[in-house]
């Protein structure tokens, strides 16, 4: 660490699946290991298992979206979030940030994305802003966001910028994709933008040879999408090269258990169904290859533990993201690439045995290092 520690504050607010707070825990874990009073404020379902290392959790009245259209918000049991809970959470997240008094505040997402947070995002901007002394604030963004295709959106997005944040933290490899790819104002605030390089666990498990490799091992992320593609897999264990291999199924917690329950029954000899396990990515790295969506960090686990992957993204009318950075790895043959509209069980099952390793060299993964370096240094931009 260079200069003096400092309280650095990172919100969160996952939605559907967990990748978001997860990758802003390896955040927070890799900047407290530097020294700094790193304080993480999450707002979305508490995740069995968390690790933030050295930093504390602040854990909010959780929210979640309702589903995949992300049109409304509901609480822990389901119920439609109303007027008074948002109000009494936007106060408490005022009051947690006042008490904190960090010198970085490190926004995850908003405002290229979180719109339902606004409730309570832009308040607390508004509030730091009218401070004296006031932090340095960050948004922390993924390499692909969710296209917008109202340019009025994109405007207010690119005004926010200008008018509240002093940096925007893009967790990507410049060489493999820019913003402007999916935020076509990116240009309005080059001047604060930062290719940090992907963010991965810091002691990610070591590279196992292929000769030592066996199985198949199918996730679809800690949320609550990706049925479709677990049953798939179950059925594409008869049309594969690896049929005689084991295939291990894992199912996120948040999947009902009668479904948990239905794909079990599902599983011929040879497949294993459980639930998501922490050692997931020493799992991935023994296994001959994977099948995944194609979510941030799963992606990132592929690469780092460098198997042979299939994925196939998540897509809907309105979710993009995974599908743009799908095309980016498989375009650089880091992952074999299956449509959703062309995914059957024979189709997963020829992709997996034509999949091969990727080359790790060719991405920067140090974003999780680097980010924490930036935290420790970064200034304020003048009004």
């Amino acid at each position: 660490m260079t200069g003096q520690p400092r309280k650095i504050l990172f919100y969160v607010q996952h939605l559907l699946g967990t990748g978001h707070l997860r990758r802003t825990a390896a955040l927070a874990r890799e900047t407290a290991a530097t020294g700094h009073d790193v304080l993480l404020v999450s707002g979305g379902l508490p995740v069995r298992g968390l690790d933030v290392g050295g930093a504390r959790l602040h854990q909010l009245p959780p929210v979640r979206a309702e589903d995949s259209r992300f049109q409304r918000l509901v609480d822990a049991g389901g119920h439609t979030v109303d007027d008074p809970f948002k109000a009494s959470r936007a106060e408490q997240l005022l009051q947690t940030v006042a008490e904190f008094a960090p010198d970085v505040m490190v926004i995850e997402q908003f405002p290229f994305g979180r719109r339902l947070m606004r409730f309570e995002l832009l308040p607390l901007l508004d509030a730091i802003a009218a401070r004296s002394k006031r932090p340095v604030v960050a948004c922390s963004v993924r390499d692909i966001l969710v296209a917008k295709n109202k340019p009025q959106r994109l405007q207010e997005t690119a005004d926010l910028i200008a008018a509240r944040f002093d940096h925007v933290l893009v967790h990507a490899d410049g060489s493999i994709v820019t913003l402007d790819r999916t935020f076509p104002l990116a240009d309005r605030f080059a001047e604060k933008t930062v290719y940090t390089g992907y963010v991965c666990e810091r002691d990610g498990p070591a590279p196992v040879p292929p000769e030592a490799r066996s199985g198949v091992i199918v996730s679809a992320g800690g949320g609550a999408v990706g049925l479709s593609l677990l049953r798939a897999a179950v059925a594409a264990k008869a049309h594969s090269v690896l049929a005689s291999a084991t295939w291990r199924i894992l199912v996120a917690d948040i999947i009902a258990e009668e479904e948990f329950r239905a794909l079990s029954a599902r599983a011929g000899s040879g497949v294993i169904v459980e639930r998501v396990r922490p050692d997931f990515r020493e799992l991935m790295s023994h296994a001959a290859v994977s099948i995944s969506q194609a979510g941030y960090n799963t992606m990132m686990d592929i690469v780092q533990t460098r198997t042979p992957a299939v994925v196939v993204p998540f897509a809907d009318d309105t979710e993009t993201e995974q599908t743009e950075r799908a095309m980016c790895f498989a375009d650089r043959g880091l992952v074999t690439l299956v449509a959703p509209d062309a995914m059957t069980p024979r189709t997963l099952a020829a992709a997996a045995d034509r999949a091969t390793a990727p080359d790790a060299s060719r991405i920067d993964l140090n974003g999780a290092r680097f980010t924490a370096r930036f935290l420790s240094e970064c200034r304020r931009r003048p009004t």
